[in-house]
């Protein structure tokens, strides 16, 4: 019998990394750190608490995906999206994930379907709560689930990818307006319209939240006025 190899352990630097990633990516979305804005990686080390070396990979991971930009000799900048930008990611989100929510709707079982709605209602909770990561986190988990019900794997990264660079501007501005519940709530009217067979209505509701989520992507110059102090961002390590 072949000895069998033992598995790489998954380095606590590894492990440092992805939680700062994950961190860095809460605090793009919640506005904490903001486009324009130059940071530097000691700076940022220093409001976690651990070293410069997990912030700058976790940053050159956020690079790659187009979240950040390298700065010789000082750091990243956050990258700014344009109105035109955001639109383009809209609509190509739309051209994936309207016509598929229909196949899906036509394919997938009931209890396939049911499985999704503890998400949906988490979403809606988070919105309720103010929670606005648990709200992003939910979402996520619910589009990206919802997709992988196609069979395609490539078409679940292409969306995820588009996510990520359409991280949501304004969330907080809309949560404290009470916008952001009717929007949650839009993932249950999917999920019934998909659970009443009826491909078309669901198609048309998906396409609408969409339309919705586009208009959650507020000027980020708007937020700045109000938002937390560029220099001295909120910044904590936690778990996915």
């Amino acid at each position: 019998m072949t000895e069998s190899k033992p598995r790489p352990l998954i380095s606590v630097q590894e492990r440092l990394r992805d939680q700062v990633a994950h961190a860095l990516r809460a605090a793009l979305i919640s506005g904490e750190l903001r486009p324009g804005v130059v940071y530097s990686a000691p700076a940022l080390a220093a409001d976690f608490g651990v070293s410069a070396t997990p912030v700058r990979e976790a940053m050159l991971d956020l690079a790659r995906e187009g979240l950040v930009e390298a700065v010789r000799n000082k750091g990243f900048r956050v990258t700014e999206m344009t109105e035109r930008d955001l639109d383009d990611y809209t609509g190509i989100r739309a051209l994936i994930e309207v016509p598929t929510v229909g196949r899906v709707t036509s394919t997938a079982s009931s209890e396939q379907l049911e499985a999704l709605r503890p998400v949906a209602e988490e979403i809606v909770a988070a919105a309720r709560k103010h929670d606005l990561i648990g709200y992003l986190e939910a979402d996520r988990q619910f589009h990206l689930t919802l997709l992988g019900l196609a069979g395609n794997a490539r078409l679940v990264e292409v969306v995820g990818d588009l996510r990520k660079r359409s991280r949501l501007y304004g969330l907080t501005r809309l949560d404290q307006r009470g916008e952001l519940v009717s929007s949650a709530e839009e993932h249950l009217e999917l999920l019934d319209l998909m659970l009443s067979g009826d491909a078309a209505a669901a198609e048309a509701c998906m396409s609408r939240h969409l339309g919705h989520v586009r208009s959650l992507w507020a000027d980020p110059v708007a937020d700045s006025a109000a938002g937390p102090d560029p220099e001295k961002p909120a910044l904590r390590l936690g778990t996915r």
